[in-house]
């Protein structure tokens, strides 16, 4: 008798699972799904012209990145502006990164101030929105966005705190970019230049109660209601 095989999934059907997240996460960032929104394997599978295997692979990676939730009946939905993991992911960078922001201004060399300024430089010249990107920022300004917070804080030059910036990064992109469409009158680019203007002026106080007050602006613009005159 012949053993049924339990290898890794055919390399066809992994790649349709591969485009189908890629196409779906996309889809959630650009905020074609609002907060709350279900997501139906039945439909995206139709949509896609894949599987219902195949779509709920891809929705089940979703949920393993924060960007959609499993709900108890087994269906999926994009999670809501009141989740709270927003509010703990938020608390734990305001608890990790100003403390890494100051070793970094204590311990970061020349080269460290140069990439500082060219990150900040290339924040500053990428255009945050466009019409056909849809209503949340760039693919581009977001990544400039994580380069130079990133950058700011690699002069700390211990990898493994770099590595818990990394999950938190991107444990929060989504609720980053909700509150930037929740608080569009925050000025965004003035919290970036006074973290740039402290950090190399090496000035890790006022660097790190920048980084605290920026990183609680977005939770809080996720906590409450939009300002309507804003």
């Amino acid at each position: 008798m012949t053993a049924t095989s339990h290898g890794p999934a055919p390399a066809g059907k992994q790649m349709l699972s591969e485009q189908v997240h890629a196409h779906l996460r996309d889809a959630i960032m650009r905020g074609e799904h609002a907060p709350g929104a279900a997501l139906k394997p039945q439909d995206l599978a139709k949509e896609q012209g894949v599987s219902l295997a195949v779509a709920r692979e891809a929705l089940v990676r979703l949920v393993g990145e924060g960007l959609a939730d499993r709900l108890p009946n087994r269906g999926f939905a994009v999670p809501s502006f009141s989740d709270r993991r927003w509010q703990e992911i938020a608390e734990a960078r305001r608890t990790v990164e100003p403390a890494v922001l100051r070793m970094s201004v204590e311990r970061g060399d020349v080269d460290w101030e140069a990439r500082v300024r060219a990150a900040h430089h290339r924040l500053v010249r990428t255009p945050a929105y466009l019409p056909e990107e849809g209503e949340y920022y760039t693919e581009a300004w977001s990544e400039a966005h994580r380069v130079f917070h990133r950058t700011l804080l690699e002069g700390c030059g211990n990898p493994v705190l770099l590595e818990t910036f990394d999950r938190l990064w991107t444990a929060s992109e989504l609720a980053r970019r909700w509150s930037a469409l929740r608080a569009p009158g925050r000025d965004a680019a003035k919290e970036h230049r006074m973290l740039e203007e402290a950090a190399l002026a090496r000035d890790a106080d006022t660097a790190a109660a920048v980084l605290v007050r920026h990183l609680t602006l977005t939770a809080e613009a996720l906590a409450g209601e939009p300002d309507p005159d804003a």
